[in-house]
């Protein structure tokens, strides 16, 4: 047996994805054991990254405990626009299986043969809240994931580098924001 998961783990690092999966969460807070997902954003990319395929929801949830949850988060105070649809998403959106089957089905088409490279800003956050709420998902992703907070790190405190964000905090346009900032990024590097 540990000869097998041996193999399967060294097969797993040759591999190299020839896309990406971006994704982005919407959550109440960031304790996966008590906040929810309250909208999600996924756009896959080539290395040049041309968008290949688009998917966002929101994810149903009762209105009045997401309601509670966004007034007893400060952070939310911020964007009270946000709020609103969020709170409107959770009444209106697909149940958290219903869309996990549609993540797995894009991953289907664009990941038949292996496991999916997820890339986002502080993408392990995320990744805690696919390992609680989207189980099957998780198994289809690749142990690795290429965080651009990594990179925006060595970029500021190395170089003084900084990439201005629209801080707009909906999923499709943060993933959007992301791959803009390590274009930004990795234009500056191979100067």
């Amino acid at each position: 047996m540990g000869a097998i998961l041996k193999s399967n783990m060294n097969d797993l690092k040759r591999i190299t994805p020839d896309k990406l999966v971006w994704l982005d969460l919407e959550m109440t807070g960031l304790i996966p054991t008590r906040d929810k997902i309250i909208e999600v954003a996924i756009i896959i990319t080539d290395w040049n990254f041309k968008e290949l395929a688009t998917f966002d929801s929101g994810v149903g949830n009762d209105p009045d405990a997401i309601r509670d949850m966004l007034d007893a988060d400060p952070w939310f105070t911020q964007y009270p626009d946000n709020k609103r649809k969020f709170i409107e998403l959770a009444a209106s959106s697909p149940q958290l299986e219903q869309v996990e089957d549609r993540l797995l089905a894009l991953l289907d088409e664009y990941f038949p043969h292996g496991p999916a490279l997820l890339a986002g800003n502080s993408i392990h956050t995320d990744r805690q809240f696919i390992r609680t709420y989207w189980p099957r998902f998780e198994e289809r992703l690749h142990y690795r994931m290429l965080d651009v907070s990594a990179w925006k790190v060595v970029m500021i405190g190395k170089y003084g580098i900084e990439f201005k964000k629209q801080e707009t905090h909906r999923a499709l346009d943060d993933i959007r924001e992301s791959i803009a900032e390590l274009q930004f990024y990795l234009k500056d590097i191979s100067k």
